[in-house]
């Protein structure tokens, strides 16, 4: 069987692009609460100490979006403007509108809230249905935020990234052949310390000990210094990181940011949707990975077009599954919204980690088809 490598990368919370996505899912959710018929299209940007939030709210909720921004920042962990940000003295610049009438008048009868194509994976890799690589980056980036938070390693930033090259053959994952850190750090600390903390405190607590051996290489902070961090170290920006937030490139993308909208945008519910269609596809038996299309119109309440690709390994016909799809789910917006419970303020639990795999979200239930 054919063996190759293939690579995944995930971020921490406190990464500034991350930042941005949070802050923009936290006020969504605020409006949610307080009006489940919002809608919602946020985006932020974080620079040198500043922050800018901008969009457009069709709501009845009242938002203090700077108040959200800065205790935002707290809690991710960011200290002051020399190193990262200053969640008590940065600028936070607020420019939010209303949706455009000319959008506003094709969601009001149940369309899409643009066009666009979607897509949805599963696979049986890992027992939450995800590739394993994007599943260990994301499990790696979890534990280097648990070490900083619980004082494990206090020497640690906010500001960090993992990344995991797997070795396959054939389908099947059966070693890890690199492993890269990047984490932020306290000025005093030297790389030894940082590498060795690092590989014992995080890599073999987070990764199954039977995909290292003796040929794992470890690159940890390669540039030998990581001090600052955040938004001072690397402008954020929500919706940039559309892979780390999906299948870590192992499935097709669309093109379409999540954070910051509402589900009537159908970039987030449709791809939300198909996830959940590809994993019971996957976990009825019906094939061992599966992939989903489907492209929307503005305006317009049903799909355009459905597509699948279960690569040959299903044990009935794609159409027939085609066929399962339409009989059972309601494609539209409306439909999607309903089905999955996407008028609840969930989304700040989606904005970190990936937005697939987690048990508690409403579409990685498993249900019989």
């Amino acid at each position: 069987m054919r063996k190759y490598l293939f690579t995944s990368e995930s971020v921490t919370e406190g990464h500034p692009d991350k930042l941005c996505d949070l802050v923009s899912d936290i006020i969504l959710d605020e409006c949610l609460k307080q009006d489940k018929n919002s809608r919602v299209a946020i985006e932020t940007f974080a620079s040198n100490n500043k922050m800018v939030i901008a969009g457009q709210l069709t709501t009845t909720a009242i938002i203090d979006a700077e108040s959200i921004a800065r205790k935002t920042m707290k809690e991710i962990g960011y200290k002051n403007e020399l190193i990262d940000i200053n969640p008590e003295t940065c600028e936070v610049s607020v420019n939010i509108t209303k949706q455009s009438a000319d959008i506003a008048q094709g969601v009001d009868i149940g369309g899409a809230g643009d066009q666009g194509i979607m897509f949805g994976y599963a696979c049986d890799e890992t027992d939450e249905y995800m590739p394993f690589a994007i599943s260990m980056a994301h499990k790696l980036s979890m534990r280097l935020t648990e070490v900083r938070k619980r004082g494990i390693l206090p020497y640690l930033g906010p500001d960090g990234k993992t990344q995991i090259t797997v070795e396959y053959e054939g389908d099947k994952p059966i070693r890890i052949d690199t492993v890269l850190i990047s984490s932020q750090h306290d000025e005093q600390m030297d790389l030894d310390t940082i590498r060795e903390d690092l590989i014992e405190k995080v890599i073999k607590e987070a990764v199954p000990q039977k995909y290292l051996d003796e040929n794992t290489k470890y690159y940890i902070n390669p540039t030998g210094r990581f001090v600052i961090g955040g938004p001072l170290g690397d402008t954020g920006l929500t919706g940039r990181k559309i892979i780390v937030d999906t299948y870590g490139g192992y499935a097709h993308h669309g093109g379409g940011a999540f954070s910051g909208k509402d589900a009537t945008k159908v970039d987030r519910s449709a791809a939300y949707m198909l996830r959940f269609i590809a994993k019971n596809i996957v976990a009825n038996g019906y094939a061992k990975k599966c992939e989903l299309q489907v492209a929307y119109g503005i305006g317009i309440a049903e799909p355009i077009s459905i597509f699948i690709n279960t690569f040959g390994t299903n044990s009935i016909s794609d159409e027939e599954i085609i066929e399962k799809i339409k009989s059972k789910f309601d494609l539209t917006p409306n439909g999607i919204i309903e089905y999955l419970g996407l008028r609840e303020p969930i989304f700040a639990k989606t904005t970190n980690y990936g937005h697939f795999g987690k048990k508690e979200l409403p579409w990685e239930k498993i249900i019989k088809l």
